[in-house]
């Protein structure tokens, strides 16, 4: 659990998948007839021992793709599956095998995302993503490109470069196909300066390992709203620039520990941020009068701010082995300025369900994310001055998800899953959903 997970996508349709999959096996047949495809990591095998000498040489190499599928039966305007993926292409050096240099890891991450959004071509008015894949810019990305670096015997490490904050603050699964559940949680309520995979921007982390099993770490990211822009993302999202247009920089504080209960792991995350970015009120203008009824612009609030707890806990079977995770995520944002202010989320994660399925699992989840009721009323106030007929939640949106992984090898899994989503938006004027959805994921 504690490891983050990322899955990996393509643009083709689940036809097109189950044939790349058995071109793959033929071909990874070929390279290397002595493995076993139940067994091996990769679809393409040891690529006749290439992989592992190389790996000896400090050089490992990531190239993976997965899909999320999804159906409406009930919900939004029209009855509609959509597909979305990406391929992820990735290398890692480790400096010491390769160049006597102790401690260091180079990444270098490409991504390339595709598809289209069911929740916005059906108008199921829903807030957090269906597949949770979908999103920031359906285009390539340059997704990691940084140094770590080990110091005062390996209890302090300094990363820099291009980076994506989901990858070192809030580092959770992302085994769920709703985004209510995946990834870094302050991501999913103030995406447009908190920004997870697969979009990176410059910044730099100092952790410190206070102990075995517990830690301190402080970060510093550009804030630059090009980053979140589609626009740019499709023309440049692929470089190493640095665009004009930062406004300031996000801080991450968090504090990690990971202990032993009767012998099961668990891991328990609490951190805070502070943007130094200013924020449009979402209530008041520049008067300090409601915003919605005199159509002005908004105040400028000095900062944006937020907190967040994620505590996930073994509590049966054998350590990291067959066995139930309970998790509890929660995030809280400032009222001033996040349109979604708080997020929680909880469920349990059932490894090796069946008897001899060792890879396979089996996930619940349930979570609420909550409309900002200043932002409610705000537009609700503008929609009486303009006359606009629009949609306004003011209440919470509620997601449950209950999914099966089969794992037929390391290399592949299906993950069939059922969504429901219970006022869509945070609002009783959208029908509530019932999705049935497919994650897969190939690694190459």
């Amino acid at each position: 659990m504690s490891t983050l997970y990322r899955p990996v996508r393509a643009r083709c349709s689940l036809t097109r998948l189950a044939a790349a999959a058995a071109c793959a096996c033929a071909l990874g047949a070929a390279h290397a007839q002595a493995d076993d495809f139940a067994t091996r990591p990769y679809l393409l095998g040891d690529w006749d021992g290439l992989r592992t000498r190389l790996a000896e040489q400090g050089l490992s190499f990531n190239l993976g793709y997965g899909t999320e599928l999804a159906h409406n039966l009930s919900g939004g305007t029209r009855h509609l599956t959509r597909y979305t993926d990406q391929w992820t292409f990735g290398t890692t050096v480790d400096t010491d095998k390769r160049w006597g240099w102790h401690g260091g890891t180079l990444q270098f991450t490409m991504t390339d995302r595709n598809g289209k959004d069911l929740g916005a071509d059906a108008q199921i008015g829903n807030n957090q993503l269906i597949q949770e894949v979908y999103g920031r810019g359906q285009t390539w990305h340059l997704t990691q490109l940084w140094l770590n670096q080990k110091l005062l015997d390996d209890r302090l490490e300094l990363k820099l470069g291009r980076l994506t904050m989901s990858e070192d603050f809030f580092s959770f699964s992302c085994f769920f196909q709703n985004l209510t559940f995946c990834s870094a949680q302050p991501g999913n309520l103030v995406g447009d300066y908190w920004v997870n995979w697969p979009t990176s921007r410059w910044g730099a982390r100092a952790k410190y390992h206070t102990s075995d099993n517990s830690y301190l770490q402080l970060g510093v990211y550009q804030d630059n709203p090009k980053y979140v822009d589609d626009s740019y993302a499709r023309h440049k999202g692929w470089q190493p620039d640095n665009p004009g247009g930062t406004t300031g920089a996000l801080i991450p504080l968090e504090a990690g520990w990971q202990p032993s209960w009767q012998g099961l792991p668990g891991v328990y995350l609490l951190g805070a941020w502070y943007n130094t970015s200013e924020g449009d009120d979402l209530y008041l203008d520049v008067n300090r009068n409601p915003r919605g009824i005199t159509g002005l612009d908004a105040l400028q609030r000095n900062g944006q701010y937020g907190g967040y707890l994620s505590l996930q806990q073994q509590v049966s079977g054998v350590a990291d082995g067959r066995g139930a995770t309970l998790f509890l995520n929660f995030t809280q944002a400032d009222r001033n300025t996040a349109r979604l202010d708080h997020q929680l989320a909880m469920g349990v994660l059932l490894r090796e369900p069946l008897a001899g399925r060792v890879a396979d699992t089996v996930g619940l989840a349930v979570g609420a994310t909550h409309n900002n009721g200043r932002y409610a009323d705000a537009m609700n106030q503008a929609k009486a001055r303009t006359g606009q007929n629009v949609v306004v939640g003011g209440s919470y949106e509620y997601v449950a998800e209950l999914y099966y992984s089969w794992v037929p090898a390391p290399s592949v899994f299906l993950r069939p899953n059922l969504q429901y989503i219970l006022h869509p938006g945070g609002s009783t004027q959208n029908g509530n959903a019932f999705v049935l959805g497919l994650k897969a994921s190939l690694t190459f």
